[in-house]
């Protein structure tokens, strides 16, 4: 079927909602909204409250589907988007420095380097050209410092080049260690498993790039998922295992990391105080379970 559909103007989107069945009420307010948010973009926020229409092609909404409802949830996940980049950045900042500072230790400042310290030498061939063209465009002052004084070997140590890693480069070289004993002591202060580790990484990288490009994380379906932790006990009960993919198990694992990495910040609190100022947004579709505030990851969170 060939694409027919014309451009709409800002009036004739409204004309459109409210033909559909939403509420709007105040038209200049939707229309100002609808200047500098792509209608395609809220329709995501408004998806779940479409219904059939008779007429093929079209679709109704709910009753009481409010367009200002619709900017709360807007407003609500582009706020949790800030949160959830925030405790990334201290997840990927702990995790290059634990990466440099036991490989640093244990095999010298430029054992990464070594394919014989990776699994896969392909992968690691691949990995190493990947720094040497972040090192080319690099300007950082300790890249030009390095250049300048030393020409030998080409990178910098470990403590240096982990300052270049993206988060799915620095995941890519933490699963492809060849010794195990390396990943434990990398995850130990964390008190998980290096497994857990490796695969929280991995799919923190997949969400750091939705927030990256201001994607939708409300009740998003996570791609790539991640192995929830059997222990502390209590941490594992904090999941929900009928909606692994969904932000909820997510938002606990960051919880309980910047508990260890960055208590002071109080990010639960900031959470709850996020979902507190959106009371109407469905927490359920986040994987969020019934008794969700009873867990002990949120406890002294309230």
């Amino acid at each position: 079927m060939k694409y027919a559909k014309p451009a709409l103007t800002v009036e004739q989107q409204v004309d459109q909602l409210l033909r559909r069945g939403m509420i709007i009420q105040d038209r200049e307010r939707a229309a100002h909204h609808l200047h500098h948010i792509n209608y395609y973009r809220l329709r995501a926020y408004w998806l779940p409250d479409e219904v059939s229409s008779p007429v093929q092609g079209d679709h109704l909404f709910r009753p009481g589907t409010d367009f200002d409802d619709i900017i709360d949830l807007y407003s609500f996940d582009r706020k949790l988007r800030l949160l959830v980049m925030d405790a990334i950045e201290r997840v990927e900042v702990s995790l290059r420095t634990r990466w440099a500072h036991v490989l640093a230790l244990r095999y010298g400042a430029h054992a990464y380097l070594d394919p014989a310290l990776f699994r896969k030498p392909a992968q690691h061939a691949k990995c190493v050209e990947k720094l040497k063209e972040e090192l080319q465009r690099s300007h950082e002052t300790f890249v030009l410092h390095y250049r300048k004084t030393y020409t030998e070997p080409e990178l910098p140590p470990f403590w240096g080049i982990c300052e270049l890693l993206s988060f799915g480069q620095l995941s890519l070289w933490f699963q492809n260690l060849a010794d195990g004993a390396d990943r434990v002591e990398i995850a130990r202060p964390y008190g998980l498993d290096e497994q857990i580790i490796k695969s929280f990484a991995h799919h923190l990288t997949y969400v750091r790039n939705v927030c990256a490009h201001h994607s939708r994380l409300w009740n998003r379906e996570m791609t790539i998922g991640m192995k929830v932790p059997a222990k502390p006990e209590w941490l594992g009960a904090a999941f929900n295992t009928e909606m692994p993919k969904r932000m909820h198990n997510t938002l606990v694992m960051l919880a309980y990391m910047l508990g260890i990495i960055s208590p002071g910040t109080h990010w639960p609190e900031h959470l709850l105080a996020l979902l507190n100022e959106h009371p109407k947004v469905d927490v359920a579709a986040m994987g969020f379970p019934a008794l969700w505030r009873e867990s002990p990851i949120w406890e002294g969170a309230a």
